[in-house]
């Protein structure tokens, strides 16, 4: 059949073919959205800088010499490929994909690529500061885009999901679910998502200099009336596990990387007698128990006589979990907290916690057990007490960062054979630096970002 084909379509027709059916030059809203979804769970949530900040949180250490990212040395290079992923991975190809969905009049595929483009302009901001958006995305018309403020990149998060919304609202295009791998083209979902983003947002901003803490709890509590209502609405992707299609966590903690689970983490969970201990780490196989690395020892021990995540985080056919039901009922806290006090939270801040907890697998007894062993809030420990949880909730998620920068908690201190303070930014990639010099670039790893103040 193939030779009557060739032979039938005629010599000079066929010789003068010059594209590579394997090598698209474009694509439709349907096929490119999929990888992008796959390339932000695997490389904002799970890639080089959100490895980075579990170290920084002290979640994670290295079993290697010193020095290197546990006691905070990093270099201008070390993100060259993160910041590739949010420019010329997932921001551009959003910005098509919306392009054409405009164009198509498929307004659903645009809500989702504007939402998605807020979720990405969100975590670039929260980890590099100013960066470009207004004059970026624009390939050889503009290279050399100049950076946004960091407070105006914020207004643009929230116009991208205002925007997102009134397209779902506007949309009738069926978005078909192997296209989309988070929510199978469930519309209602990504409207949860784009108003409990929204919440998180404004929450970011309850110390930003000329924001007020009680304004920017009351737009989350408003938010949050059409966020998430179930762990069924989780902004998540499961990996199938086959080859080249692994949990990244999977391959971050591996005999190679040296990565470990540190001290901080486990003795907290077993200080606590918190009942996730078994549902988030595992322990050694060398002694059977649960035990951390400390970040900083300059010594290398065993990589057996360590704990790993367990299998629901580190399992080679895990998930990613980028936004969950039990974030938006800490975020619920905390405003609640803000504008009524901490009566008001107590019950919504235990909400929270058993949503994360049920969803790990722990039994309803072990978790009212937990519950009242940590008390109740009051004036003095709400806050430590609502953002220590979602701390445990947030593992491995880069949101654990933001919060402790903009509340002091969980309560950490540096490392043994610290090389400066603990960070509170990465660096601007050295590509960026090479190619689009501006004076932000200059900033360090100790540097606090604009809504990080003081």
């Amino acid at each position: 059949m193939g030779f009557v084909l060739l032979a039938s379509s005629g010599c000079k027709k066929f010789i003068d073919v010059n594209t590579d059916p394997n090598n698209a030059v474009d694509g439709t809203e349907a096929t490119i959205l999929p990888p992008v979804e796959i390339a932000i769970a695997d490389e904002m949530y799970g890639g080089n800088a959100a490895f980075i900040v579990q170290n920084f949180m002290q979640t994670t250490a290295i079993n290697q010499p010193l020095p290197q990212i546990g006691n905070y040395l990093e270099i201008n290079s070390d993100l060259d490929g993160d910041w590739g992923v949010y420019y010329n991975t997932v921001l551009i190809n959003l910005k098509i994909i919306n392009t054409k969905a405009v164009a198509d009049g498929k307004l659903n595929y645009a809500a989702i690529s504007q939402i998605l483009s807020a979720l990405a302009l969100g975590n670039a901001t929260d980890l590099w500061g100013d960066i470009p958006y207004s004059q970026a995305l624009q390939g050889t018309a503009n290279l050399s885009p100049v950076y946004d403020k960091q407070e105006d990149i914020y207004k643009d998060i929230q116009t991208l999901l205002d925007k997102g919304i009134a397209d779902i609202n506007a949309g009738t295009t069926t978005v078909r679910g192997s296209d989309d791998f988070f929510y199978t083209g469930d519309m209602s979902k990504w409207n949860m998502l784009a108003y409990s983003l929204k919440a998180r947002y404004y929450m970011h901003l309850t110390k930003a200099p000329g924001y007020t803490a009680a304004a920017q709890a009351q737009l989350a509590l408003a938010a949050l009336t059409n966020a998430m209502q179930s762990s069924d609405d989780d902004l998540e992707y499961i990996f199938p596990g086959a080859a080249g299609q692994t949990n990244p966590w999977y391959n971050n903690f591996n005999q190679v990387s040296t990565a470990v689970i540190s001290s901080d983490f486990v003795d907290t969970l077993v200080t606590r007698n918190d009942p996730r201990l078994s549902k988030m780490v595992s322990p050694s196989t060398e002694t059977g128990l649960y035990t951390g690395r400390e970040i900083g020892d300059a010594a290398a021990g065993d990589l057996e006589s360590y704990s790993y995540p367990s299998s629901y985080y580190m399992g080679i056919g895990a998930g990613v979990y980028m936004m969950s039901y039990s974030e938006t009922l800490f975020l619920k806290a905390e405003a609640t907290y803000i504008v009524s006090g901490y009566a008001a939270a107590q019950s919504i801040y235990q909400s929270a916690v058993t949503a994360h907890m049920t969803k790990v697998g722990v039994a309803a007894a072990d978790i009212t057990t937990y519950l009242n062993s940590r008390g109740t809030l009051t004036a003095a420990n709400a806050e430590q007490r609502i953002i220590e949880e979602k701390f445990i909730s947030n593992y491995l998620n880069l949101e654990i960062f933001n919060d402790w920068r903009r509340t002091g908690y969980p309560t950490m201190v540096k490392v043994p054979n610290a090389l400066s303070d603990i960070p509170r930014r990465v660096l601007y990639p050295e590509a960026e630096i090479t190619t689009n010099p501006q004076p932000q670039q200059s900033a360090i790893l100790t540097d606090r970002v604009w809504w990080d103040a003081k």
